[in-house]
């Protein structure tokens, strides 16, 4: 039964509706393959298996009568930890954290389980979801399925590499600096993030419990082994929060074209700004004249934004996002930094120390920079439906945790290059709040997985999804890691 692990959800889903296979079954063949596999990647930190026995047992007694609860009904999945879960621990790896138990779910979760779906567990992420490698003091390190002396990527580690080991049916993740796409990059899996604004972040850590503002840039969404299993659950979350319903909802267009050969597509495959890996981009490159091959014309001249410049301004607006809840003490000694600064200095450090302080104002002005890049983004998305490019510079990283964020670094291509660097592809489009599918397109010679970062037009996301399904007929697709 080993292979039934590994089908998509979609195919899993349409089992359980027919009866051709059973919740409970289904949840002890995964709780079965956890016990024995996850001490290989420990990537489902929480368990949950009483609860979910009983609900298995009344999803397969629901269905015996002929009802179903929704498009989800029965089948067994897992939450990235930094959802809050009613009645499960949900720490997002910080040690204040280890014992909170909410009292209700996030909007997101709530949403997959009125769809009907099987909660079995809680898969690991970095603490406060701050890094793209998952590991923290409460849970430890998630290892790469692929190569265990790897990172799965992150945030979203744990929930990609139980997706790509056959842990679990489906996933659900969360997005500010590639934290769903890094991850599916990493570990060969497909992910979506979804356009800004789309699925409510109410009850995600951070920001700390209990915090009704929306986050800036932050999205949230599917990790799985199919393009039809993100749109499956993107269509389970996404949708207005319950106190806008009221006024609102959500009516997302189709794809844009019905055939593969029909999309006009652009590649940005490699920038000066960031460099992109060898192995990495001929990879990319294979996947363009793949499309090629099945009649697809690819402009690969298309530059939309400058990418220094938009960096730059996404750092100055996620800065102030994921500093917000860092002590008073801290603030005072980075706006003494700041103040101290050289006016030349443009390091990555002196962008810390300046963004994380600036003034209202500055942020303003920053903001207004964003528009005009999503202005040049509708413009690119007026000639083209998708645009293709690196999700980050690298294959897997081997895991690093000395120092920190700002002082470890990558090689690409034989060369030192910043640690932070590995946000940057996934920042720029994040930062304009646009819909990015990650697909993924095959392994390099040493046999690491790649993906490729499928851009669509702003609300647009099914035009991505669908262009990752097709794409899938001619290169990639989700192949298990050997020895699972």
């Amino acid at each position: 039964m080993d292979d039934v692990a590994f089908r998509p959800a979609v195919a899993l889903a349409k089992a359980l509706r027919a009866g051709e296979l059973g919740s409970r079954e289904l949840l002890e063949h995964y709780v079965a393959r956890v016990e024995r596999l996850n001490s290989r990647v420990n990537a489902i930190v929480t368990l949950d298996l009483e609860r979910a026995r009983r609900r298995a047992d009344a999803a397969d007694a629901a269905r015996a009568r002929g009802e179903l609860w929704g498009p989800l009904h029965g089948l067994p999945m897992t939450i990235k930890d930094s959802f809050e879960t009613a009645g499960l621990r949900s720490t997002c790896g910080v040690p204040e954290l280890a014992e909170h138990v909410p009292a209700r779910d996030a909007t997101a979760v709530g949403r997959i389980a009125a769809a009907g779906a099987v909660v079995f567990g809680k898969t690991n992420a970095p603490t406060w979801a701050m890094d793209v490698q998952t590991y923290n003091p409460v849970f430890g390190t998630t290892n790469n399925p692929w190569d265990t002396a790897r990172s799965p990527g992150g945030s979203s580690g744990g929930a990609a590499a139980a997706i790509a080991a056959g842990l679990t049916g489906l996933e659900l993740g969360s997005d500010i600096g590639g934290s769903i796409r890094n991850p599916a990059h990493f570990c060969g899996v497909y992910g979506h993030k979804s356009s800004f604004g789309i699925v409510p972040g109410r009850g995600h850590l951070p920001p700390a419990p209990g915090t009704l503002a929306d986050t800036d840039i932050g999205v949230f969404g599917p990790l799985g082994r199919s393009a039809d299993d993100l749109a499956l659950l993107l269509e389970v979350i996404a949708g207005p929060e319950e106190d806008q319903a009221v006024g609102w909802r959500l009516a997302l267009p189709p794809p844009r074209r019905g055939a593969l050969a029909d999309y006009r597509v652009a590649a940005w495959l490699d920038d000066p700004a960031c460099p992109v890996d060898d192995a990495v981009r001929g990879r990319l490159e294979a996947t363009v004249e793949a499309l090629a091959g099945a009649g697809v014309r690819v402009d690969t001249r298309v530059r939309p934004v400058d990418f220094a410049e938009a960096y730059r301004d996404y750092l100055q607006l996620l800065l102030p996002v994921t500093m917000a809840g860092a002590p008073e003490s801290t603030i005072a000694a980075l706006a003494e930094h700041a103040r101290q600064l050289d006016p030349d200095d443009d390091g990555l450090q002196a962008r810390l120390s300046r963004f994380a302080t600036q003034r209202h104002r500055d942020w303003l002005v920053a903001d207004e920079r964003r528009q005009r890049h999503r202005a040049a983004w509708a413009a690119l998305f007026r000639d083209y439906d998708v645009l293709l490019c690196p999700v980050t510079p690298s294959t897997a990283i081997t895991h690093d945790h000395e120092g920190d964020v700002f002082s470890r670094t990558i090689q690409v291509n034989g060369k030192t290059r910043l640690y932070a660097d590995q946000v940057a592809w996934a920042g720029v489009i994040g930062m304009v709040f646009l819909p990015a599918t990650v697909a993924p397109v095959g392994r390099t010679s040493a046999g690491l997985p790649v993906g490729v970062q499928i851009v669509g037009p702003y609300l647009e996301d099914r035009t991505p999804l669908d262009f990752a399904r097709r794409l899938g007929d001619v290169i990639g697709g989700f192949e298990p890691p050997p020895g699972w």
